[in-house]
């Protein structure tokens, strides 16, 4: 794929009604039950947006979700995933069709839940922070003399968390106060199907030369069927962490293919949390390189190439 220009801001409001801006995606009405969804290149850390984007940021997210749901719904019986297609609804004027292209997909309208489903497999940042104080994480209990990096002995933890307005701070939640949040009926299906996915990808990955250390899920609820089905996006450099299996050592920090890098510049440099925050463009670069090489693992082919 040619390099698409740089896409901060969709324009989509006089072909569709606009529903919302995220932080990263813009969200469209196409119809009553179908929704377009455009994943920009702004990227944000630290609950802000920053102010310059990262190149086909957006078409990487995007490619990478739709690549996971065909995986997926072919590898889970009953799974049920909101995307339906990247085609571009009809109603987007002709000339606009290069610069949203690839970055967009129609996807199914559903009730989100309002929690994040997070799964860990590896004691890592946060985590291992939590476990260096009283070997919990998440108020879980985990066994005692682990390593940083080291997997988690019994397999992976589901540790759910608030789904945060922008600009606010996702909060660690017990499984009890999600199942508050989403209801009795619904709280342990959304769990199995996290631990399920995550296992799934984490195999698929593993093959292909990633570890996933963690990753966060989203789901939504089909009104009509009362199915509950994954939605957002799917196992992308900005939803979990990705390790290259070359690069992992148990004991120390592992440099991933997602958006860890950027975290640490921020952080080290005294502008995480800062609006607007201006990225070097060799920062800028290093972050394209990390989720092409993602995309490229996980795909089985260059970003160039799709």
């Amino acid at each position: 794929m040619s390099s698409s220009q740089l896409l901060l801001t969709s324009e989509l409001g006089q072909s569709m009604v606009s529903l919302s801006k995220g932080k990263v995606r813009d969200m469209y009405e196409i119809d009553s039950s179908t929704l377009l969804i455009v994943t920009t290149d702004r990227i944000s850390a630290f609950d802000v947006v920053l102010a310059n984007g990262v190149p086909d940021k957006g078409a990487i997210l995007t490619l990478i979700t739709a690549h996971w749901a065909k995986v997926l719904s072919e590898a889970i019986p009953g799974l049920s995933t909101h995307f339906s297609r990247l085609d571009l609804p009809s109603k987007i004027p002709l000339d606009l069709h290069k610069t949203y292209q690839h970055r967009s997909m129609q996807v199914r309208k559903l009730i989100p839940f309002q929690i994040e489903a997070i799964v860990r497999s590896h004691l890592t940042r946060e985590a291992w922070d939590s476990y260096r104080i009283n070997n919990t994480v998440c108020g879980i209990p985990i066994q005692p003399g682990l390593l940083e990096g080291q997997a988690f002995p019994n397999g992976p933890i589901y540790t759910p968390s608030t789904k945060a307005a922008v600009g606010e701070h996702d909060e660690d939640i017990s499984e009890a106060q999600a199942a508050d949040i989403v209801g009795h009926n619904y709280a342990d299906r959304i769990k199995q199907l996290s631990l399920t996915i995550y296992k799934t990808a984490a195999a698929y990955a593993l093959d292909r030369g990633i570890i996933i250390a963690d990753t966060k899920f989203e789901f939504g609820l089909d009104a009509a069927t009362n199915e509950i089905v994954l939605a957002d996006e799917i196992l992308t450099p900005e939803s979990s962490r990705f390790w290259p299996v070359e690069d992992y050592h148990v004991g120390q920090d592992t440099r991933g293919l997602d958006k860890q890098f950027l975290r640490d510049w921020l952080s080290g440099n005294g502008v995480a949390g800062k609006e607007n925050a201006m990225l070097p463009e060799g920062v800028v670069r290093m972050t394209e390189e990390m989720y092409k090489g993602a995309f490229e693992r996980l795909v089985g082919k260059s970003f160039d190439e799709v």
